[in-house]
């Protein structure tokens, strides 16, 4: 099996549990996942259509699955016809596909289309596939399923004429490896009719599905111990806090373990993301998706290792200049860390304070934690950057904990807070603190610096 996508993500056993929800099969830790090795970089991609045009897709990427900017625009417009809710995976063969609904929503739509990449900026149509059900109306939002045993499956919503507007799940799976020849359509039981987007991850021997309830508008969650079912619907309403009128669910891993789901908010024209690190159990409030909400409609996210990430040297001493204040660097003031001006005049005290070790990540070794000359390791609390005591908690060793991004300028790093993926060591009024990306090219340079020969 080669990088999976999302929908294909499998994590092996022999990990402790955690409490998961009452009535739920024990499920894995979501520890699986670490950050980049030195020398790589973490890349999601995901095909959007546009709000304002589904007759074309742009591709995005990301080193953090927040800050998604532009690879490519209208990237790929089919021959015929529309492109919505396209899913992505990288096959077995290197190459890239996607599968898509081929109408806009008002039209009768049989068929779903394929196209393929070799570089995810470039894109080859293949050809549209009939679904083979009978009276069949609209096959809307196919989603790739790559399952543990490398089998390729495409979940389809499908309507027939009786009720063009109740879906039910449906999975194709892939006879070839081509993915040109597919099996004949196997409803997904215990989901049943009236669920649409059904979007599926597996951990251990579990499948879990997101999808949602077409009467509630809310997006629901089940799990089965096979792709097509039964199912058991575990949650609805609004159990998770996301809200009604969402719909698309997609989810990934992050690389501190945590998963990620994005939905697209149709009722205001929004599109969301929802952390959860107990494995699904709860999530964090959702947020509007930087940069790109109010654009981008409906995708799914294609998470990859690639070669090229930052690193930094570990078991040395460095100090960190500002990228766009060339002058100002970290200093720790009464535990605290700042930026202020630092130059060869300035006093050995204040050289020593803007001196610090960089070590392996404490709760990552992939990562990396800073260290002052008295032993006490950067952190975030309340989500302001100080220095403090190591306590030997898991929580001090994640918020001591930071993955190392891509920054501005050459040479530059920019740092993510371990435990709350999005959020950046950045400057603002000199004062150093953790916050959320805003998609802007202003917080990527206060968010960016370079390690520098050591003042002390």
């Amino acid at each position: 099996m080669v990088a999976l996508p999302t929908t294909a993500l499998v994590l092996g056993g022999g990990l402790p549990g955690l409490p998961g929800l009452p009535g739920l099969p024990s499920l894995l830790s979501t520890a699986a996942a670490a950050a980049p090795p030195r020398g790589s970089a973490t890349r999601y991609t995901i095909v959007p259509f546009l709000n304002s045009n589904d007759g074309t897709v742009n591709v995005y990427q990301a080193d953090d699955a927040t800050d998604f900017r532009l690879l490519k625009a209208s990237a790929y417009t089919p021959p015929s016809n529309r492109i919505r809710d396209a899913s992505i995976i990288r096959h077995t063969d290197g190459y890239y596909y996607i599968t898509y609904t081929t109408h806009t929503w008002q039209d009768t739509s049989t068929t779903i289309g394929f196209a393929r990449s070799s570089d995810r900026a470039n894109w080859t149509f293949l050809y549209n596939y009939t679904v083979p059900i009978a009276n069949l109306s609209r096959a809307w939002a196919p989603e790739w399923f790559i399952d543990s045993d490398g089998s390729v499956s495409v979940i389809v919503s499908c309507s027939t004429t009786s009720d063009q507007w109740n879906f039910t799940p449906y999975v194709l799976r892939a006879t070839n490896s081509a993915l040109t020849a597919w099996s004949a359509p196997v409803a997904m039981s215990g989901i049943g009719s009236n669920h649409i987007d059904t979007f599926v991850v597996k951990l251990g021997s579990t499948y879990h599905a997101f999808t949602k309830n077409e009467t509630t508008k809310y997006i629901e969650y089940a799990t089965a111990t096979s792709l097509t079912g039964s199912y058991t619907i575990r949650r609805t309403g609004n159990w998770a806090g996301w809200g009604s009128t969402r719909e698309g669910a997609a989810l990934v891993q992050l690389d501190n373990g945590g998963w990620r789901i994005f939905f697209d908010g149709y009722g205001d024209g929004s599109y969301y993301f929802s952390d959860s690190h107990d494995t699904f159990a709860t999530w964090t409030a959702p947020k509007k998706l930087p940069g790109i909400s109010g654009t981008a409609r409906h995708f799914t996210v294609l998470k990859e290792t690639v070669s090229g990430g930052p690193t930094l040297p570990t078991n040395v001493t460095r100090s960190f200049r500002s990228v766009n204040y060339s002058t100002r660097y970290w200093q720790e003031q009464a535990s605290l860390l700042d930026l202020p001006v630092v130059t060869a005049s300035s006093s050995a005290a204040v050289k020593q304070a803007a001196t610090f070790t960089v070590v392996p990540g404490l709760a990552d070794a992939n990562g990396y934690s800073f260290r002052n000359a008295a032993g006490r390791y950067l952190r975030h609390y309340d989500f302001r950057a100080r220095f403090d005591a190591n306590e030997g908690t898991s929580t001090f060793a994640r918020d001591a904990t930071f993955i190392a991004r891509a920054g501005t300028a050459s040479g530059s790093v920019r740092l993510e807070s371990y435990n709350y993926g999005g959020y950046y060591l950045r400057h603002y009024g000199n004062q150093l603190r953790v916050e959320q990306g805003d998609g802007t090219d202003l917080f990527r340079q206060d968010s960016s610096f370079v390690a520098v020969t050591a003042w002390a």
